[in-house]
């Protein structure tokens, strides 16, 4: 799966990393639900870095289009409310 990180590319990341994410993503929703800015700030950076941690990087001329965009992470929560689908940031 193509994820785009917003500022700072693209990366493929395998099918199997998708379940530990859509983990991470339901605690991100969590804290957008409580309005809890301090635990969607923790929320945010862990799945972003997951994210970097087990994608690997497309080439920045890579045309490839993305099946997901993340917010960066200095977004704000109503923001990334915004974005929220009815599966979160990563879909199940």
């Amino acid at each position: 799966m193509i994820v785009r990180l917003m500022g700072e590319g693209q990366l493929d990341v395998a099918d199997g990393d998708l379940a530990a994410l859509n983990t991470l993503d339901g605690e991100l929703e969590s804290a957008i639900e409580t309005g809890d800015e301090t635990a969607f700030r923790a929320a945010l950076h862990a799945l972003l870095e997951s994210v970097r941690k087990v994608g690997k990087p497309l080439p920045a001329d890579s045309l490839a289009p993305s099946e997901l965009i993340l917010p960066p992470a200095d977004a704000a929560i109503d923001e990334v409310r915004a974005m929220l689908g009815d599966e979160g940031l990563i879909p199940d």
